[in-house]
């Protein structure tokens, strides 16, 4: 079974003028931040959130439902852009985004904010996606390291900013608060983008642009990552490993996966997740390097309040600005990076700088205790924090040189999905480590704490002070699996080179019908941006002098007669 012609996509390539880009892109910057604050800022407010809710058993899956939701729907949005345009799904995301916040602070029960946080994961997710997408449409190549460096930086700020506003809430307010903070910043950023983003709509009608979805795909897609993220997410806490439900699960994604597999091969015309990206070495390596890096850096970001709060007894007040050194370090390192790559046109060093902070970083981490000096604890939560900062939003460049513009958008939403894929997995083997050593370590009296790890705040000083040197031994198990993953990262840079921009493949008609020659110059930054400068670079551009006639024109043509 072959598949049909691919369908046409319209061209959404919009290189900005510098004013206009720098308006966009701070666009762009507050749209990640708001959603990187609402990904991050219920790290400090989980325990406050358990007990108002009496979750502390299943308050994971406030951060787990948007994490599986956003990973199955980062998987879709790539397409569904180079389908239906990337301006209005980006508006309509936000738009829904803002409603499930809203919805979120009203929740009265675990099950109903559970639903409502996969509702947010879904729609932030995408967003963050498209946001990447948006940039490398409007940026040429060879600048879209330093533009992709300020958005990386605006993401680290909401990182950043996150758990101290939610934490504020929880400790002042309420932690529904912080939801309906981030509902109307959403609706403004909605508007902002709806305003200020070039307009992308398909020339095509609606109803044929569904056509061209590949259902088969995003069906075979979904049901796989849901049915393994559930198992993983929650086996060993909520479900034991070997019960029917996890074994049946895990089957039913194995065989999903290679439906999945079958229909992007033979079936689908436009497919989701074209498997020509999978057949070089180097994006294969790039992208396990991305799940290596949403691994260690979701692992850190979610355990180590556990380790501050659980084992130090510090508050969510301390437990936020110790968050700092990891997170408000990207912030500078990640517009450096940009700079750096844009300067010397080349990623390769950035990111193997990157990577080897984080190794050295996540090694290093290993020594934390229940005595670690906080000094000690900033210092090292820098090294883990530079070397993120220098390696993540480097790496969507690195994939970008690597692969056909008509691919662009497929490549990053598969990027993110890694990225995204690598922190559940993170978080799921983590929480096993983590549960299964408490288990190990604790006396009968004390295991049912293992399984819920929030209700260890609430404990008396002698009960926190008999659990302690099991929770030190624990957590120190979490940072071991770590630094192996970080290891990891470090042998991926061996496998991909590093052939800078001039290197990236292209299409046969690249986009629109322009031809190779004048993409490459585009892509340099050579093409006006707009039709006001192509009129004025023609009007000023040296005439052709007229060639003049041969004096001999009039003879010939006598002797002709």
């Amino acid at each position: 079974m072959a598949p049909s012609a691919k369908p046409i996509l319209h061209q959404q390539e919009n290189l900005l003028p510098r004013r206009q880009l720098i308006i966009v892109v701070l666009t762009l910057g507050a749209v990640l931040f708001v959603v990187n604050m609402d990904a991050n800022g219920i790290s400090t407010m989980l325990p406050t959130m358990a007990a108002d809710l009496n979750g502390e058993k299943t308050i994971n899956w406030a951060g787990s439902s948007s994490l599986i939701a956003t990973t199955v729907f980062t998987v879709l949005y790539g397409r569904f852009s180079d389908i239906f345009g990337r301006t209005a799904l980006f508006v309509s995301a936000l738009v829904v985004f803002a409603a499930a916040d809203l919805c979120c602070g009203f929740a009265v029960d675990p099950p109903m904010l559970y639903a409502f946080r996969a509702v947010t994961g879904a729609s932030g997710g995408g967003v963050g996606n498209l946001a990447m997408i948006v940039a490398s449409d409007i940026v040429p190549l060879r600048q879209r390291g330093r533009y992709q460096g300020i958005a990386g930086s605006f993401m680290a700020l909401g990182n950043v900013a996150g758990p101290f506003i939610g934490a504020a809430f929880a400790a002042r307010s309420s932690w529904r608060g912080f939801f309906w903070l981030l509902s109307p910043l959403g609706l403004a950023c909605a508007a902002l983008a709806a305003c200020l983003l070039p307009s992308t709509r398909p020339t095509e009608s609606f109803w044929t642009n569904i056509t061209k979805i590949d259902g088969l795909g995003s069906l075979t897609s979904t049901i796989t990552i849901i049915c393994f993220m559930i198992p993983i997410t929650g086996g060993g806490s909520y479900y034991e490993w070997n019960s029917p439900m996890v074994i049946s699960m895990l089957a039913i994604s194995g065989v999903s996966f290679l439906a999945f597999l079958f229909v992007e091969w033979k079936v689908a015309s436009l497919p989701i997740i074209p498997l020509s990206i999978f057949r070089t070495r180097d994006m294969c390596a790039l992208l396990a390097q991305t799940f290596t890096l949403g691994w260690v850096n979701q692992s850190n970001l979610y355990f180590l309040p556990l380790y501050y709060q659980n084992l130090r007894g510090w508050s969510s007040f301390a437990s936020a600005a110790l968050l700092l050194p990891i997170i408000g370090v990207q912030i500078i390192v990640s517009a450096l990076a940009g700079r750096t790559m844009t300067k010397r046109g080349h990623y390769g060093g950035v990111i193997r700088f990157g990577s080897v902070f984080l190794f050295i970083g996540s090694c290093v981490e290993i020594v934390f205790d229940g005595s670690t000096n906080p000094v000690a604890i900033v210092f090292i939560l820098l090294l883990v924090g530079i070397g993120i900062g220098a390696a993540n939003q480097p790496m969507v460049v690195a994939m970008q040189a690597k692969t056909k513009k008509s691919e662009r958008a497929v490549v990053t939403s598969c990027r993110n999905f890694f990225r995204f894929f690598g922190a559940a997995c993170g978080l799921a083997v983590s929480s096993a480590v983590l549960q299964s050593s408490l288990k190990a370590e604790l006396s009968l009296e004390y295991q049912k704490l293992a399984s819920s790890v929030y209700s260890l705040v609430s404990l008396d000083h002698n009960d926190r002070a008999i659990i302690a040197p099991a929770y030190a031994k624990a957590i120190r198990y979490v940072f071991i699996t770590n630094a192996a993953v970080a290891t990891v990262c470090i042998l991926c840079c061996l496998a991909w080179r590093d052939n800078g921009y001039d290197s990236r493949p292209k299409d046969h008609d690249e986009e629109g019908g322009r031809s190779e020659a004048q993409s490459t110059a585009r892509d340099a930054g050579a093409e006006p941006n707009t039709n006001e400068e192509l009129v004025a670079k023609l009007e000023t551009a040296p005439k052709p002098e007229p060639v003049p006639e041969p004096k001999s024109s009039e003879n010939s043509e006598k002797r002709l007669r």
